[in-house]
């Protein structure tokens, strides 16, 4: 079993994030968090890292002339904290395709709904609940899947359904699926930490786990 060392993007208050923290520290998840970097200097995912002693930089996008020199300070930093798998816990950039291709089959983003339903441009947060609700869907739920150069695609490595209820409202639905991200993430990662997880093209295969594994 190989320790993930983890590079995490943040842009919102962080609750993912501190969910993983958790996680680590309960030993459900084999991993350690290197540097969480953020785009927005009131994030509150920086407070997270610094009550628990993980290094935090916030990276302003405005003192870089684009998307990619400002991924390139990002990709730089965490060679310094030898990260070698990256999370995304709420960051809403659209990351670089050098970004991307450097870290192959390595990013891993979380997503609110059950993809490829309500995702891509402009569905993020409170926006995908309000669409789930809006077509009158019966179910809802969360995706975990890595990253390419396209909006919430990328093979998905898990997914978990939530019900969505009559008197649903969108904070009421983001509530309960909230709960399950804070759940799954966890369980996502420890996957690829076990070496678990096999892509297959588009595609992502778990493989069973040892009895060794299971036993513990």
């Amino acid at each position: 079993m190989a320790q993930l060392k983890l590079g995490v993007l943040a842009s919102g208050r962080g609750s993912n994030f501190a969910a993983l923290v958790a996680a680590i520290q309960q030993r459900r998840l084999t991993a350690t968090v290197r540097v969480l970097i953020s785009n927005k200097e009131d994030a509150g995912a920086l407070a997270i890292a610094q009550q628990n002693g993980i290094p935090a930089l916030f990276l302003s996008p405005k003192a870089f002339a684009s998307t990619e020199h400002y991924d390139d300070e990002i990709a730089r930093t965490f060679i310094k904290y030898n990260v070698n798998f990256v999370v995304l816990a709420g960051y809403l950039r659209l990351l670089s395709v050098d970004f991307i291709r450097t870290y192959t089959n390595r990013i891993i983003n979380i997503h609110p709904a059950l993809l490829p339903a309500f995702g891509g441009k402009g569905m993020y947060g409170i926006h995908v609940h309000e669409a789930v609700l809006a077509h009158g869907c019966k179910v809802s739920g969360v995706t975990l899947h890595l990253v390419d150069e396209i909006f919430d695609h990328g093979p998905i490595i898990l997914q978990r359904c939530v019900p969505v209820l009559a008197d649903d409202t969108p904070e009421t639905l983001a509530a309960r699926v909230l709960v399950q991200e804070h759940q799954i993430y966890a369980e996502a990662l420890q996957l690829f930490a076990e070496g678990r997880v096999k892509i297959e093209g588009c595609r992502a295969r778990i493989l069973p786990g040892s009895c060794n594994e299971a036993c513990q």
